[in-house]
């Protein structure tokens, strides 16, 4: 058979994080890599008992096909706890927040369209905006997340900014109150929207954030929810709240994508849900993996001393952005880290133009305290062993040049 691929597919790319995963299911390997809840915090005992009370309180309902837009008392309990005023009629469930990019990239882009993200961004958006064969355009950034001078000298033309302000994938970084006050203007002033992706911001260890960007103009946002991070990954589902003007849009992206989000699944969640239980699970999260940072942090601090390698201190989520000495890169550095133990994620691909190769993301929240230790020890053991590999090499070229010069 002649088959013949849309140009579209051409631009679809694997994930380089799911690859990776690949690589740690090898025996012995610790992984920093994948961007995995940890188990420990599966609610199962939670959902056990949700599973049957909604079974025997609307089994057939809850196996039968069901409104595109989502649950009724779900999407009302997403409006309820977001902290500005949304009609749940503006809420649409989705399978994963991931669904919610596809969506918002088939709707809002063309092909050449351009679209601005952070430097560096979350991969898997880029992964859902490249079939739309849009302009991704990296906009500069810092600890505290996109400059605002150069958002607003991007923002011409552009279908959106796509930003993550919440202890961002792949950094960890956090926008300050300043800095988010400051591109929520500009924003507004250019008539740029805003995609704002939270699925990390309930996991704060010390300080809740500030409000969402979305908060101060909603009608300029989308904004994108998960309950991934909060309850369990494997119910694929997440939520997104959309202006009234391009709401319907949406609906008819997500009817043609998979007519509805699993109706069991989504009764489950809003059963779980009930009587306040976020308010005390999500703090035992919280508390185990602050516990799971800061035994990274103090290991990163005990045994890359004196290397030339800078690392974060994320205030929240579960990830750490680490930058490895000049001359170094992650790619070629991955192979000896596997061969010890570790695997990570080089962070080059997170970036929508050319990536910084000296960059690599580490999990800290599947990995116990020990395996942390163990993991950063040879994470460390790796890295010496490529300077020193690189001091020769470079020795090497100079008696080469030597030898060739002309006497």
């Amino acid at each position: 058979m002649n088959w013949k691929l849309a140009a579209r597919a051409e631009k679809m790319n694997p994930s380089v994080i799911r690859e990776i995963l690949k690589v740690t299911e090898r025996p012995g390997i610790i992984s920093l890599a994948g961007g995995l809840p940890s188990p420990k915090t599966f609610p199962i005992s939670a959902f056990a008992e949700a599973c049957a009370e909604v079974l025997h309180k609307d089994g057939q309902a809850a196996l039968q096909y069901a409104a595109s837009e989502g649950y009724g008392p779900l999407r009302e309990a997403v409006a309820q706890m977001l902290p500005w005023p949304v009609d749940p009629a503006q809420v649409l469930i989705t399978t994963g927040s991931q669904q919610g990019l596809d969506l918002i990239a088939k709707v809002l882009l063309d092909p050449g369209s351009r679209v601005l993200v952070e430097t560096p961004t979350y991969l898997g958006a880029l992964q859902a905006f490249s079939p739309m064969e849009p302009e991704a355009v990296s906009v500069a950034s810092d600890d505290e997340g996109v400059l605002v001078d150069d958002l607003r000298a991007k923002a011409k033309d552009a279908r959106f900014v796509y930003l993550l302000p919440n202890f961002q994938n792949p950094t960890g970084r956090t926008m300050t109150e300043a800095r988010r006050a400051a591109v929520s203007a500009a924003a507004a002033q250019a008539g740029l929207p805003i995609v704002e992706d939270n699925p990390y911001g309930d996991l704060w260890f010390d300080e809740a954030p500030a409000l969402p960007l979305t908060a101060r103009n909603p009608e300029g946002s989308i904004y994108l929810g998960s309950f991934s991070k909060v309850l369990a990954p494997g119910l694929r589902l997440g939520f997104l709240v959309a202006p009234k003007a391009i709401y319907p849009k949406l609906l008819q992206a997500k009817q043609a994508a998979d007519l509805h989000s699993p109706s069991f699944n989504q009764r489950m969640v809003a059963e779980v849900m009930k009587d306040g239980f976020l308010a005390r699970h999500v703090p035992t999260i919280r508390a185990l993996y602050k516990r799971q940072r800061d035994a990274m942090l103090a290991a990163l601090e005990r045994e890359m001393q004196g290397l030339g390698v800078a690392f974060n201190k994320p205030a929240g989520g579960m990830f750490l952005w680490l930058r490895l000495p000049e001359g170094m890169d992650a790619v070629a550095l991955l192979p000896n880290a596997v061969e010890r133990g570790v695997a990570f994620v080089p962070g080059a691909p997170f970036y929508a133009g050319a990536g910084d190769p000296r960059t690599l993301r580490l999990s800290f929240v599947t990995a116990s305290v020990d395996e942390i230790d163990t993991a950063i020890r040879a994470l460390a053991d790796a890295v010496r062993e490529q300077l020193a590999n690189n001091a020769v090499a470079q020795v090497q070229r100079q008696l080469a040049a030597s030898a060739g010069a002309p006497a």
